[in-house]
């Protein structure tokens, strides 16, 4: 049966079910610890704790936020010799409504030749880039990924303010200079 609740609300014993999203325990009891309707999801077949879970989720639409695995596209704002800083502009293809900063450290820009990375060879300021949300990162930033072919610059400008073109996996060329460029690039479909 689904309730609407709202923070501190006692639900159940911690004795009958067990404390979900959204929940929190207090003196041997379930409580909610947000506004929202309250669910109960059964046990998973062969678990050993055999209690119901009771959660309870935002009524209406979830803000969209990165979780650990997903796909992310961002906008790499500074590069220095360590890591390059991004803001976070979709999970998968949904936007976000607020911005979120991620950072890609030097060892996660490749899976190989980890040693011979140079950030400012892989991404520049105003690039476009597809990574992975590796960890939940520190208070102000999530850790990223490019260490996948498939992940890396999707977008780039040249000096001269045109479309790089890829030409290789780790290089750019501006068609109205002919300029190349390094970059991580990421492989398209």
């Amino acid at each position: 049966m689904a309730a609407v609740v709202c923070p501190g609300d006692r639900l159940h014993p911690v004795a009958t079910h067990r404390a979900g999203s959204g929940t929190y325990v207090h003196q041997q009891h379930i409580h909610a610890s947000l506004v929202g309707v309250s669910h109960l999801q059964p046990p998973e077949p062969g678990s050993d704790d055999q209690r119901p879970v009771v959660s309870v989720a935002r009524s209406g639409a979830q803000p969209v936020l990165p979780q650990l695995g997903d796909l992310v596209t961002c906008k790499v704002t500074k590069v220095n010799p360590r890591l390059a800083s991004a803001d976070i502009l979709c999970v998968g293809n949904r936007p976000l409504d607020a911005s979120f900063t991620g950072i890609i450290r030097l060892q996660d820009v490749r899976a190989t030749e980890a040693d011979k990375v140079e950030i400012y060879s892989s991404f520049r300021p105003g690039d476009l880039v597809r990574a992975e949300v590796v960890s939940l990162g520190d208070s102000r930033s999530y850790f990223l990924s490019t260490a996948r072919n498939e992940l890396g610059v999707v977008y780039a400008k040249s000096a001269a303010g045109v479309q790089m073109v890829p030409i290789s996996w780790q290089e750019m060329q501006c068609p109205q200079s002919k300029l190349v460029e390094k970059r991580k690039v990421a492989k398209t479909a």
